[in-house]
Parts: structure tokens; sequence; C-alpha cells
């Protein structure tokens, strides 16, 4: 089958044959109908080099991932071949006290691991079939079409997690600045107009990541650049954005995150764009939270799921042939996509 590959660090995916996978005992396989393409994909393949992680090439990319039951192994029980399900991605040891919480993206035993997430270490869903080595990584879709749900497994995740740890401070008058506004912080606009009271500021380069963002329910679009922390300023009565989110996390946008923080208030970095932010008695206002996140728990994507199931959320998503996987990606890079693409195995 053909398979979108990791080969080599620092080089670009390929499509590649490989054997279809087998599940062994206590393993599922998956019929994948849709695996989401992420940011976090093209720093994986650019980025990172031999002795980051505790893995290397090859594997197959895809950390999104939604599609049916294919097969059981030994031993599985409460799932039905022809079961559509999503996965959840983060793969932690399963039997710390996080990860029994649902918390498996905190595992406790990290630095034991030999893999982040299938697609992040070992072989994710960018081809036709995807093993998946525990059951509670499944989740049933009900009526939602694998395709759309793929994305919501992280692009819908990761935000919505991110905000639950802020909701106590967005109530009714409050203010939440959403600093870039393509995948993940599109989603993120959704669940903050669902899940919240406050004005909703969204901030991007691109004029039409920030009209979807309007449609999505910001109250405010500001485009990135010298004048966008004095424009969140003037929006918010000088006061500052109780919360912000941002999304991409490079030297720029945590200058803007901070400068657009009030006190008391929450910073949180969700993007892993690589940039840092010296954190000292008066670089951050006082008493604001300067935090990162990383993706979301297990019963946080069946809420997610739940929201998306009601009509509540939605990814939009452009389709892509796993053949046309690389070139797809290389757009993603250009920044010539809005939402979110998903590769679909024919």
């Amino acid at each position: 089958m053909d398979a979108v590959q990791l080969t080599q660090w620092k080089h670009d995916p390929e499509v590649r044959d490989v054997p279809e996978p087998e599940p062994g005992p206590g393993q599922v396989l998956v019929r994948v109908g849709g695996a989401g393409l992420c940011h976090s994909d093209l720093h994986l393949i650019h980025d990172f080099e031999s002795g980051m992680v505790p893995f290397e090439p090859p594997f197959t990319l895809g950390h999104e991932n939604a599609g049916w039951v294919e097969a059981l192994g030994a031993g599985v029980s409460r799932l039905e071949v022809g079961q559509p399900v999503a996965v959840y991605g983060p793969t932690g040891c399963g039997q710390c006290r996080r990860c029994i919480q649902g918390l498996e993206n905190y595992c406790e035993r990290q630095g034991e691991l030999t893999s982040m997430a299938a697609g992040l270490g070992t072989d994710g869903g960018m081809a036709r079939y995807m093993l998946v080595d525990d059951p509670r990584h499944l989740l049933p879709l009900g009526d939602l079409d694998p395709v759309q749900a793929a994305p919501l497994t992280d692009a819908a995740l990761t935000p919505y997690h991110a905000i639950k740890r802020s909701l106590g401070l967005l109530v009714p008058g409050s203010s939440v600045v959403v600093i870039g506004v393509g995948g993940l912080g599109y989603m993120g606009v959704q669940l903050l107009e669902v899940l919240t009271g406050a004005t909703v500021i969204a901030v991007d380069t691109r004029r039409s990541a920030l009209d979807m963002a309007a449609s999505a329910g910001a109250e405010h679009t500001v485009t990135a650049g010298e004048s966008a922390a004095a424009e969140i300023a003037e929006l918010t009565g000088g006061k500052g954005a109780d919360v912000v989110l941002d999304f991409v996390g490079n030297e720029a946008t945590m200058q803007l995150a901070v400068a657009s923080g009030r006190s008391l208030g929450h910073i949180t970095i969700v993007g892993i764009g690589g940039g840092s932010y010296p954190f000292s008695f008066f670089t951050v206002p006082y008493e604001a939270s300067l935090a990162s996140t990383y993706w979301g728990s297990i019963s946080e994507l069946i809420e997610v799921l739940e929201l998306a199931e009601r009509g509540l959320i939605r990814a939009e998503v452009e389709r892509v042939s796993i053949a046309e996987v690389p070139a797809a990606y290389e757009r993603l890079a250009r920044g010539d996509v809005n939402g979110r693409l998903v590769a679909v195995p024919e």
C-alpha cells in the first residue's frame, strides 16, 4: 500500500510502497478515512535531527486520524468491524496516574517512551491502513464523517485544552486574543464562541484567514504587524486581553502575546514556532501566567467530538490524495492553506 513516510530528518516526505499491517494481540487495524496534515509535521520534517527525540525515521506520517475498524487482534473486545472511530493521538505508558486520568499527553514516563504518537515516531494514518496499539485510543464517531473528524483530534482538541485551562477568566465582558487563525486558531475561534462569553480578537497576517475567523465569530480582526499591539490595546480599552492564545509561537508572536495581555491574565503559547521570551519581574504583566500546552486529554476529545456531532464546531477540510501529500505540505509551508488539509486514501 502507498504511505507518506518521513525517511530521514530534514528531508521531504516520500510516498513509498509498504506492507499492509496485520493486528497482533491487543491491537486494532483501522482503515483510514482521513489523516490531517499539521504544521507540527513541518517542524518534524524540517527542524528535527537525530537525538532530539527518542525515535528515528522511517515512519508513516499522520497524527490526526479517523476511519473504520478493519480487523481486531486477539483479546480485543467492545469494538466491531466497520465501526467508525477517531484515533486519540498522544501515546503514553497507559499505567501512570496521568495516563489513567486520560492525560496521556502529559504521561509521567515520557522519557521512557519510544514514540510520541502514531505519526510521530510510529506509523501514522497517511496510508490505507494503520495499526492502533491499544483500543483505549479509539473513540466512536457516531454519525460524524471520518474525513471531517480526523482534524478534530488535534486541530480542535489542542485549542480546546488550551481554552479550558482559562475558562474561569473568559466570562462575559472579558476579551481574548487569538494569534494565528489558520488550522488550530480557526478552530479555537469557533470553540471560544461556543464555550465562552468573551470578546474574540483574531490576529493574522493573511486577510483570508481573518475573514474566516470573522465568519466563525471573531468580533474584531487585526492584521499582524507593528501596529497590532496598539490596535489590541484600543480594542480592550487600554486594559489588554484577559487571555491570549498564541497558535504560532515564534519570536514576533510571543512578543505580541505578552504585549497584548493584562495583569492576572493567561498568556498561553500553543504554537511551536521556536520563539522564546525573557521571563522576569518586569517583562510580563503582574501576576499573569505564561504557559505552554500540548495536545489534550482523551476525555476532552470526547467533548470535542460531541460538539462536532451537535453541529457546533466544524473543520473546514480540503481533501488531498496520498500522492498529493508531499506537494500539499509545500503549500502548507507557504501559508497557502486556510482550514485543514486532510489526506484521503483511495
